[in-house]
C-alpha cells in the first residue's frame, strides 16, 4: 500500500467528497465536511485494507487534500469504516424490483 490518488467526486462550500484509488483499484472513499476549525472526515475502506494501511491513507488525505489546499484547522476527526462495497445507487435504481437487487 501507499502510492492513493483521489479523485473528487463532488464538492460543496463545506464539503468534499473522493473515491480513493491505488493502482487503478478502488480502495475506498473519503468524505470531507468543513466546520470552522474541525473538519470531521468519513473514511470507508475495503476489507483488505491493514490498519496500518489505513493509518498512512490518514495522513495522505491530511498531507494531500486537508495541508495542501490551505484549509486552517485545529483538528481533523476521521471515523473509519471497513467492509465490502456493495454498490451505488441513484433514484432510478431505488426502486427496480422491489428493491430486492444490488447493482
Amino acid at each position: 500500500m501507499g502510492n492513493f490518488f483521489f479523485e473528487r467526486e463532488c464538492r460543496t462550500p463545506y464539503s468534499e467528497s473522493y473515491t480513493i484509488v491505488e493502482e487503478q483499484d478502488s480502495i475506498g472513499s473519503i468524505d470531507l465536511h468543513y466546520t470552522h476549525n474541525i473538519v470531521h472526515a468519513t473514511l470507508c475502506v475495503s476489507e483488505s485494507v491493514s490498519r496500518d494501511s489505513i493509518q498512512e491513507l490518514i495522513d495522505t488525505i491530511d498531507d494531500e487534500l486537508l495541508d495542501s489546499s490551505g484549509i486552517s484547522r485545529d483538528e481533523f476527526i476521521v471515523h473509519v469504516h471497513q467492509g465490502r462495497d456493495i454498490g451505488i445507487f441513484s433514484n432510478p435504481e431505488f426502486g427496480k424490483n422491489g428493491g430486492d437487487e444490488l447493482h
